[in-house]
């Protein structure tokens, strides 16, 4: 049995998540008594509450440790992923805005649900535990759930939302039971331990054949939740019904916890296992590019077109895993930073052409773009050039470290 303890030392750790939180608190109180015409500055206080979340991670840059009975750890690694986390999230809120007020959308309960699932990422990026990553997971998940649903006079939005939520539901069920498996032949939740009884097991023994089984449903919950070919089957859907603002948050900052806990679980926890996982992830590598490359040929809307350019992007990601070495985990990280600010430009060209209720959703639409909006077409050019990785572009640098 683990022993549980509380030192009030340790929540200096935890302050990002811990003030973050509290920001939620205020922020719907605020919400709930202020009238009508203040309700903009929701807005306002979501980025500040991000800003300063921000800040304190960056302050934690350097320190390591182990906190709350061994469930939530700290370490360089950890404070990087959520300083990017909410620098994104900023910017991605800053592009939704404009996008909700030409459409009719901005409601307070769109940042609120943003920054929600912001928290279940910083909780998601510091698990040490198998319930804390899974309660990182689900407070994410649940909040991208409402997130998608908050257009609610559009039929499509509904539907990618329920898509979503049911598909969603599946992986979070498979993901858990692999770790009531990994629970039940370790007897620990926790990640260090898990990996000590990993290390010891003797090759060809029962445990280690009750590890791989458990092993499998985790890679299929991680694969559903990066959206890698054959669980990919919701990305298409949910990124052309969603309201562009939350495909734009969908395709960016969620990756980086989606990385972040497959670290946690794989490396971190069955990091001796890596000669069994690399092979699935070999086979979910090859399948993405193959199929998120082809079908993509075929798309006429352009949101439809980017979600099987992510799900081939995702198959460069995982070869980087595939190594088993620190340089490809490297490579897999930096390869992810950059197709999320490859995404970010994409979707924010896309928004920027939204105006009085027109959505610029088919590829269709950009026609004439380079006569009526140099800029934005200039800026496109170099977006699509660099996810096909022509150099000199960044994209270009990211396939050649993988």
């Amino acid at each position: 049995m683990m022993n549980f303890y509380f030192n009030a030392s340790e929540l200096l750790f935890a302050l990002p998540e811990l003030f973050l939180l509290s920001a939620i608190a205020i922020i719907l109180l605020f919400d709930l008594f202020i009238s009508d015409r203040l309700k903009h500055i929701t807005y306002y206080l979501s980025q500040l509450a991000l800003l300063l979340t921000g800040f304190l991670a960056f302050n934690l840059i350097g320190e390591s440790a182990i906190i709350f009975s061994g469930t939530f750890v700290l370490d360089t690694l950890g404070s990087t992923f959520k300083v990017f986390i909410l620098a994104f999230a900023i910017i991605a809120l800053a592009y939704t805005r404009h996008y909700l007020k030409v459409h009719d959308l901005l409601r307070n309960e769109y940042f609120i649900l943003a920054l929600m699932s912001i928290l279940g990422m910083l909780i998601m990026v510091s698990g040490h535990s198998l319930l804390t990553l899974y309660l990182g997971l689900e407070i994410m998940s649940l909040s991208l759930y409402a997130l998608i649903a908050t257009a609610r006079d559009r039929t499509a939005a509904i539907e990618a939302a329920l898509k979503y939520f049911v598909l969603g539901a599946i992986a979070s069920g498979l993901l858990l039971y692999g770790m009531s498996m990994i629970y039940g032949i370790s007897g620990s939740l926790n990640i260090a331990q898990i990996s000590n009884f990993a290390s010891a097991a003797t090759l060809g023994s029962q445990q280690t054949l009750i590890l791989n089984f458990g092993l499998v449903f985790l890679v299929i919950g991680v694969a559903f939740k990066l959206g890698a070919v054959p669980f990919h089957m919701w990305v298409p859907d949910v990124y052309q019904g969603s309201p562009t603002s939350v495909t734009m948050f969908l395709s960016s900052v969620p990756k980086i916890a989606a990385v972040a806990i497959l670290i946690r679980l794989l490396i971190d926890g069955l990091g001796s296992l890596q000669h069994y996982w690399s092979d699935l992830f070999m086979i979910l590598a090859i399948l993405s590019i193959a199929i998120g490359s082809l079908v993509a040929l075929n798309q006429t809307n352009i949101k439809r077109m980017l979600a099987y350019s992510t799900i081939s992007h995702i198959g460069f990601v995982l070869l980087g895993f595939v190594t088993g070495v620190v340089d490809g985990y490297g490579a897999a990280v930096f390869y992810v930073l950059t197709y999320i600010l490859m995404s970010l430009a994409a979707f924010g060209v896309i928004i920027a052409l939204n105006k009085n209720g027109f959505e610029a959703d088919q590829i269709a639409d950009f026609q004439g773009l380079s006569k009526s909006s140099p800029w934005l077409a200039l800026i496109m050019l170099v977006v699509m050039l660099s996810m096909a990785g022509v150099p000199p572009f960044i994209g270009f640098y990211s396939k050649l470290f993988i």
